[in-house]
């Protein structure tokens, strides 16, 4: 899981000004960081079917934040696809 610190870390480098928990930068940036970690976890436990399940959802939530922020402000989303090295349509 993340930790406290490097949740923190994610907030100030993401975040639009201090202690910005709620941009969707940031909570793109956030989902990233657990999707990274369960995609991992999958590689030494590929039977973790419950957990599975749990990834697909936060890909989902993710694709949402992305397609919010696409219509809201392109250039803020095509910033943040960059830096995260995510493909997004």
């Amino acid at each position: 899981m993340i930790t406290k610190e490097r949740k923190s870390e994610i907030v100030k480098e993401y975040g639009r000004k201090e202690n910005d928990t709620g941009s969707p930068e940031v909570q793109i940036a956030l989902l990233t960081e657990r999707i990274n970690y369960l995609t991992d976890h999958f590689r030494e436990q590929p039977k973790d079917f419950h957990s599975r399940r749990g990834l697909l959802k936060l890909v989902g939530q993710r694709r949402n934040f992305l397609r919010y922020l696409k219509l809201k402000d392109q250039n803020r989303f095509s910033e943040i696809t960059q830096r995260l090295g995510i493909r997004a349509r």
